[in-house]
């Protein structure tokens, strides 16, 4: 059947008003405002499932009034969103008169606090703010409740003990006890990390009795995920009481939310130069035609919306158009607010108002063009256009033109009733699997569920003899059955002591790991895990009684190539997990990039780019201590890898392949047109260690296919041995450990036990 662009009209959205008012400070109060402060009186947990646009900040920070002077938490995705909220949170402040000080709390903000009173690191400041602020702060009074407005990451970093030792632990504990309201806003953007990290915080609120104590979870979405949603009725059925509201129940008391859109769905081209071309024309026509109204275009790749910007460009746009994306600063994404057309990325879906000064009588966003990978971003960007409330004129309909999946034709897109509205639109996109959220499901199977066993082993060590610590264990109960897991907390208790002694072993000298390594948590369990991987005549003699580990002590002293080979075998097992525990996507850094010739950047000329961005589509040189952007590549560069295995080729296969580890001689290459161009020496790039899985592509194509769409991405790699170069597919990072959710074929671990999925 031929993937014929679909026309649908979806009625205007209206929000249930609140009469007489419960929240006298707000003002003109919204009913799911009330309902979120009336339901959190007896509920533990507050979904708020409000449209995009109507008050849902307001609504999670009225739960403050029912604890005045206790302090509060409000993670908010990015930090954009942070800097907003800030001045949200303190106007809420001021008009509920609470006496809470509400201080922001990104990276850059923590290193910005005074540094005279407790010292420079940021982990000292943060837990100070976090016992009392007034020992950071010198305008606050002595035990003042703090609002703390920080992202995920910050969020995630304190309650999995990932700040350095010193701090760890007091961070973690001021997190886990300080906060008697937690708001998480707009989680539905939440990656599979952060909300292992939600969902860890709210299972812990459960077991630990603090929902019997009396705090409060809000969580803010419009579009909550099913494997999200799933995991919540898990904990409801643990005991937890959930209270879910909409929004938009009743009709009586109705104001106009959004307007009339009529939508267009089209299957979005597979040629990149036709589709930004199609694009192109439609945004000029509708300003040709309509010049007076305002428009955007929202889509999910950075190099789109860049050259979608060079073709408007030359028609002669210029002074029209502005971009808003990862890399703009505020300078110009401040400028591009009050562009006629605003080319975008998905970092407006976080929280973006799209507002224009002076404020429109009208709707701020006439028209909009975007494509959509997932459900979530479908109804979020869907949300932004006609959006009219508190607006004087509310009924001038809206045009929306929506890229999908082509794959949707194929799954059953044309059977769509296009007189049923929003409710037959939303009940048939929620059928087609080329619209699921990638890789929720693949993380929780993976070895990524050995995430949780960090905290849970901290927090086991801090409550050793005391009577909480039998709690532990029914806290990994509740997980397993929240994320589905299968294995036991013995299983997970010992890797992650295996993982934590690798990690030590490798910060430290060889003349260190002589004296301390029996000493090191995790120490012995990983010699052991050591002798058994590369010895395993000296562990069956182990395992007989036949020799003992002290053994090991002097073996380990007088053996330098013994302690060598313990210490590279320690950086490989440690590099191997080291993604599961960090926030950047990427292999690398962002790097510190100029933009004289505005490839990327409106006015401003300086900004941080991903660097597999930066080979892809740009030539560049270095410059000082910047990498300048001199032109657009011709043709986008495919990225491969190569890698120098001083072995033979027999030998990779038995002991590298199929094999989550780390790889030493590995280089990334660049090549356009089947041939391979030199790639500029960034330092950055530069690694000992690349983390990954190595898959023969022939065996398993079926397999990468199937990973492909889950947005587990792969990279071809030349492995060149001594005998011979063969070619072969590269998971990297985060991606190889997802690699383990797949039942293709028994992956090893980097010790060479096999790894079982789910």
């Amino acid at each position: 059947m031929s993937n014929q662009n679909l026309v649908i009209r979806l009625e205007p959205r209206s929000i249930c008003a609140s009469l007489p008012n419960k929240l006298s400070f707000i003002g003109n109060a919204l009913q799911h405002q009330v309902d979120v402060f009336e339901q959190s009186k007896d509920a533990d947990i507050i979904l708020d499932l409000a449209p995009t646009g109507t008050g849902k900040t307001k609504a999670g920070l009225s739960v403050l009034k029912h604890q005045p002077d206790k302090s509060a938490v409000y993670i908010a995705p990015t930090n954009a969103l942070i800097e907003q909220q800030t001045e949200a949170a303190k106007q809420f402040v001021r008009d509920a008169n609470l006496p809470h000080v509400v201080k922001s709390a990104s990276a850059k903000d923590i290193k910005s606090w005074p540094d005279d009173k407790v010292g420079r690191r940021s982990g000292e400041k943060l837990y100070n703010v976090l016992r009392n602020p007034a020992t950071v702060f010198d305008d606050i009074g002595a035990n003042t409740p703090i609002l703390l407005v920080t992202n995920p990451d910050i969020f995630y970093y304190a309650t999995f003990f990932a700040y350095n030792n010193l701090d760890r632990g007091n961070i973690a504990a001021g997190f886990y006890t300080k906060f008697s309201t937690v708001i998480f806003d707009e989680f539905h953007l939440y990656d599979a990390k952060q909300l292992v990290g939600m969902l860890f915080y709210l299972a812990y609120s459960h077991v630990f009795r603090f929902f019997e104590n009396g705090r409060k979870v809000v969580l803010l979405t419009a579009t909550p995920e099913p494997a999200c949603e799933l995991a919540l009725q898990n904990l409801k059925q643990a005991g937890v009481k959930i209270a879910i509201i909409d929004g938009e129940e009743g009709n009586t008391n109705l104001l106009p939310s959004q307007t009339a859109v009529n939508l267009e769905l089209r299957p979005k081209p597979d040629s990149k130069e036709e589709w930004l071309a199609e694009l192109a024309a439609e945004v000029i026509q509708r300003f040709r035609e309509k010049p007076d109204e305002n428009g955007a275009v929202i889509l999910d790749s950075l190099d789109n919306i860049n050259r979608l910007s060079d073709l408007l460009r030359q028609q002669g746009l210029s002074n029209y158009i502005g971009r808003i994306t990862g890399p703009a600063p505020k300078k110009d994404r401040q400028r591009a607010m009050q562009c006629k057309i605003i080319l975008a990325t998905s970092t407006v879906d976080v929280g973006f108002n799209f507002e224009r000064h002076p404020e429109p009588k009208r709707q701020n966003l006439d028209w909009l063009i975007f494509s959509a990978r997932d459900r979530a971003a479908f109804w979020q960007r869907i949300g932004r256009v006609g959006r009219v409330l508190g607006k004087s004129e509310t009924n001038i309909d809206s045009e929306a033109i929506a890229y999908l999946p082509a794959n949707a034709w194929d799954e059953g897109l044309t059977s769509l009733d296009i007189t049923g509205g929003r409710t037959a639109l939303k009940d048939l996109l929620e059928t087609l699997p080329s619209l699921d959220k990638p890789f929720l499901k693949a993380y929780w199977r993976s070895e990524a569920f050995l995430e949780i066993a960090r905290p849970l082993l901290e927090l086991e060590e801090m409550l050793e003899g005391l009577a909480e610590e039998k709690l532990i264990l029914e806290l990994f109960n509740t997980l397993k059955s929240v994320f589905e897991g299968n294995r036991t907390w013995d299983d997970y208790r010992y890797r992650m002591k295996l993982l934590r002694g690798a990690e030590a072993i490798a910060k430290k000298t060889p003349k260190e790991i002589k004296k301390d390594w029996k000493y090191i948590k995790g120490g012995q369990a990983f010699v052991k895990t050591f002798i058994k991987a590369k010895f395993p005549e000296d562990w069956d003699d182990l395992q007989a009684g036949r020799t003992t580990l002290d053994e090991y002590v002097d073996l380990f002293k007088k053996d330098e190539d013994a302690l060598a080979e313990l210490k590279e075998f320690a950086e490989v097992f440690s590099t191997s997990y080291a993604p599961l525990f960090d926030f950047r996507s990427s292999l690398f850094e962002s790097l510190s990039i100029r933009d004289p010739h505005g490839f990327i950047l409106d006015e401003s000329e300086e900004a941080r780019l991903d660097p597999f961005h930066l080979l892809r589509y740009y030539e560049f040189i270095q410059n000082g201590d910047y990498i300048e952007v001199t032109s657009r590549a011709n043709k986008t560069y495919q990225l491969s890898f190569r890698l120098r295995y001083t072995e033979n080729w027999q030998d990779f296969i038995s002991t590298e392949l199929n094999k989550l580890t780390a790889f030493k001689n590995c280089q990334i290459i660049r090549s356009a047109g089947g041939a391979i161009r030199p790639t500029p020496l960034i330092q950055a790039l530069n690694r000992h260690l690349l983390p990954g899985v190595i898959i023969c592509p022939r065996t398993n194509a079926a397999v990468i296919f199937q990973l492909n769409k889950q947005g587990i991405t792969s990279y071809p790699i030349t492995i060149v041995c001594d005998d011979m170069e063969k070619e072969y597919r590269f998971f990297t990072g985060l991606s190889g450990i997802l690699t383990m959710a797949m039942k293709f074929k028994q992956l090893r671990l980097p010790d060479d036990e096999v790894f079982i999925a789910g």
